[in-house]
């Protein structure tokens, strides 16, 4: 019966600890009770079954621990719960290339100092190069950046 306890505390230690590292994100409860079952089962197996299966007992769990990680590491076993996604956007838009230096358009927002404006017909984020710039004005382009426009007042 004493055998049959340390083997079912152990158990549940090993499952706790392994959902803590693999599933559960973070330091929680998990791994303190897994550790906590863990510790109970090789107690109770230094308490009751000697010195020698307590050593034994915490050996195997190491042992037990170790190798659960690095099989659940290089098995594909995670690849079947993780995020996969490929990013294939980006931040500037194909319409914002038709806008260079030089161009003209009106600020459909105040500027203070970023808002938008209107250049081209392409509508996008604008920042004043020098001082707050009403709406409804005329603006000049100074720098075309991928996600804004530098502009001031015609």
């Amino acid at each position: 019966m004493d055998l049959l306890i340390v083997l079912i505390l152990c158990l549940i230690g090993v499952l706790l600890i392994l959902a803590e590292i693999f599933l559960i994100p973070g330091v929680t409860i998990t791994m303190l009770a897994g550790i906590a079952a863990s510790a109970g089962g090789i107690y109770y197996a230094f308490a009751r079954l000697g010195v020698v299966a307590g050593i034994a007992t915490l050996l195997v769990m190491l042992v037990i621990i170790i190798a659960a990680c690095i099989y659940l590491v290089k098995s594909k076993t995670l690849d079947k719960i993780g995020l996969e996604t490929d990013i294939d956007s980006s931040v500037a838009s194909g319409e914002a290339q038709t806008i260079a230096v030089g161009d003209e358009g009106i600020s459909v927002s105040r500027l203070n100092p970023i808002g938008k404006v209107k250049v081209n017909g392409v509508m996008m984020e604008g920042k004043s190069a020098d001082d707050f710039i009403d709406e409804k004005t005329a603006i000049t382009v100074l720098k075309v950046t991928p996600t804004q426009l530098i502009v001031q007042p015609k």
